[in-house]
């Protein structure tokens, strides 16, 4: 068939399928096979764009369903666009987050992270003692206050106050305390390796904490806050 045939039978409204003749390099009509062929291809590419085109849709569905959910959320987002609410969601996320902070360290609330802290939190003016103060939040286990009242021990350490918070399996201790080598001679260097020296002790702590998961089996409800405060609860 050439092209004045081919131009002719389209213009009669005749659709005929049309495949290359490699040999006499010319457009021929297809046979039977071949037209079914092609029939069974293009109805499973017209399948597979209906059913993207569908997922795509309950995909948008979900996505505007979200927002609308952000905007019931945001004060005064009613005339923001997806960028800008993103955005507003974004910066009260992190708000929130420092606001929990703050709150569970004021309230000595154990975090879901393990967590050792040793800070220098006053100096006497007078003598130059430091009082200091430690925190370690981790699962419980059994022996873990025999644990910490060693290493307070060994540390040589006057204990000035101790706090320990619960929540669920979560414990925190907190303590106070004065170096008994301070008293004004110690230097910044030497405190520094005095820091340096408690935080290596608590972490031996959460390494045997961390050695015995079978203990943080507990049930992940959130339970009853219980604090206890004392200048000799361990001691």
């Amino acid at each position: 068939m050439n092209l004045g045939e081919f131009c002719e039978n389209e213009a009669k409204g005749v659709v005929q399928s049309l495949v290359l003749d490699s040999e006499k390099s010319e457009l021929v009509k297809a046979s039977g096979r071949v037209e079914k062929k092609i029939g069974k291809s293009e109805g499973k590419t017209i399948a597979a764009l209906k059913s993207h085109s569908e997922a795509e849709r309950r995909r948008r569905q979900r996505i505007n369903a979200h927002l609308s959910t952000l905007r019931n959320l945001v004060p005064s987002s009613d005339k923001m666009d997806k960028a800008a609410l993103l955005a507003e969601v974004v910066c009260q996320v992190k708000r929130l987050k420092e606001t929990a902070t703050n709150v569970s360290e004021r309230f000595f609330i154990p975090l879901d992270s393990d967590e050792i802290k040793v800070e220098i939190i006053a100096e006497n003016a007078i003598d130059g003692t430091c009082l200091y103060r430690a925190s370690i939040c981790c699962e419980y286990r059994p022996h873990l206050l025999s644990d910490l009242k060693e290493t307070i021990n060994s540390l040589h350490v006057n204990l000035v106050k101790s706090e320990i918070s619960t929540l669920g399996s979560r414990v925190k201790n907190v303590f106070l305390f004065t170096n008994l080598i301070d008293g004004g001679r110690a230097n910044t260097e030497a405190r520094e390796i005095f820091l340096s020296s408690v935080r290596q002790a608590f972490s031996c702590i959460l390494d045997k904490v961390s050695a015995f998961p079978e203990y943080s089996a507990y049930p992940n409800k959130r339970q009853r806050i219980s604090c206890f405060e004392s200048s000799s609860l361990l001691f």
